[in-house]
Formats: C-alpha cells, sequence, structure tokens
C-alpha cells in the first residue's frame, strides 16, 4: 500500500523496542512530513553514532575516543570500580549522581539458557584490572537469576585477589533491570550495599 521506500523505513523503525506498525508509522510522517532540517540532523546524528561510537579499551563503556571520558577524569576515584552488565547501566548511575569512582562492563550475564558463558564476558579484563590499590569492587548486577550468577562467579574469582566486593543493596526489585531503576532507588542502593567477602 505505502511506497516501497516508505514501506522499508517503517519497517527499519519497527526494529525499535516498543515501536509498532503504527508507531513506526507516524515516526515515519513526520520524517518525511516535518522540518527537512530535523531530519538531516536525525540521519546526521545516527551516521555519527555509526561511525565513531567505540568502546573504552579500559572499561569497555561506550566513547568518543580510545578511553571514555569517566576513564581519562582523573577526579573519579580509579580506585572503586562499579562493574554492571552493559553501558546502559553506567548511564543510569551516572543519572544518579551518587558514584564517583570508575566501571567495568561485563557487556553482558551468565546465561546458559542463552549460551552466554563467562569468557564470552570482560570477566578477564576486570581480573587484570585489580591491584594492591583496588580499595572496593562494587557488583551492581540485575537482580536476577543470571545477575545473580554473574556476580556469585565474579566474587568467586575475586577472592583471591584481597579486593573488598560488595553488591549493590536490594530496594531494586527481585528481576528487575538496572537501568529502569529510578535514582533514589539506586542511591538508596549504593548507600546500603553489603560486602560480599
Amino acid at each position: 500500500m505505502y511506497p516501497d521506500s516508505l514501506e522499508a523505513l517503517i519497517e527499519s523503525l519497527m526494529v525499535l523496542p516498543g515501536v509498532g506498525r503504527k508507531t513506526a508509522e507516524r515516526y515515519a510522517f513526520h520524517l518525511i512530513e516535518g522540518e527537512k532540517d530535523a531530519t538531516e540532523k536525525i540521519i546526521a546524528s545516527i551516521e555519527t553514532v555509526n561511525q565513531s561510537l567505540t568502546q573504552c579499551k579500559i572499561c569497555y563503556n561506550y566513547a568518543d575516543k580510545e578511553i571514555c571520558k569517566i576513564c581519562s577524569n582523573q577526579n573519579r576515584n580509579h580506585n572503586i570500580i562499579c562493574v554492571v552488565s552493559s553501558p546502559k547501566d553506567v548511564f543510569s548511575i551516572e543519572k544518579a549522581g551518587q558514584f564517583n569512582g570508575v566501571y567495568h562492563v561485563l557487556k553482558g550475564l551468565i546465561s546458559t539458557r542463552k549460551g552466554v558463558m563467562p569468557e564470552d564476558l570482560t570477566i578477564n579484563e576486570l581480573l587484570k584490572r585489580i591491584d594492591e590499590n583496588t580499595e572496593e569492587v562494587i557488583l551492581a548486577l540485575s537482580a536476577t537469576v543470571e545477575g545473580e550468577t554473574t556476580a556469585l562467579y565474579v566474587s568467586k574469582k575475586l577472592e583471591s585477589m584481597n579486593a573488598p566486593v560488595s553488591r549493590l543493596a536490594f530496594g531494586l526489585p527481585i528481576g528487575g533491570q538496572l537501568e529502569y531503576t529510578d535514582d533514589m532507588t539506586l542511591m538508596k542502593a549504593f548507600e546500603g550495599r553489603k560486602r560480599m567477602k
């Protein structure tokens, strides 16, 4: 019913989370009927992200350069490492404004159901970052079976390294994703974190 190019745009928009056919149609019509400058800005932003966004070679967060803004910030405490499963979790914690350490992104969680094994994650890279100056490793992983499994695995690996390991307190909902947690709950979770060893 639509011209092929418009249909292709609609189908492309439908891959976004929470975007069904009707919403994709509205977005597509807005893009083609709206201000040309705004549409071109969106296209340019997508192209820029696609071409220049990379991952930090230290923490595996998203970055525009070889090292992300957080890892290159000397005002942060580089001896406290907060371990998260994805860059989205970094941004959620940063929005809460309660953490001044650095991060390590595992790039997933252990899940035998999904075929994700420890070697598929950046756990070995995390272990290489731990040294005698490490004050604390905070495991900020989701309260899911996969999150718990990963937290136990990582804490076991860290046992011999004499780095204090803690887990965020759970005002976080069981089965909940960190990225959907509000700022106040995250703040309280950091304040109430518990040592794992």
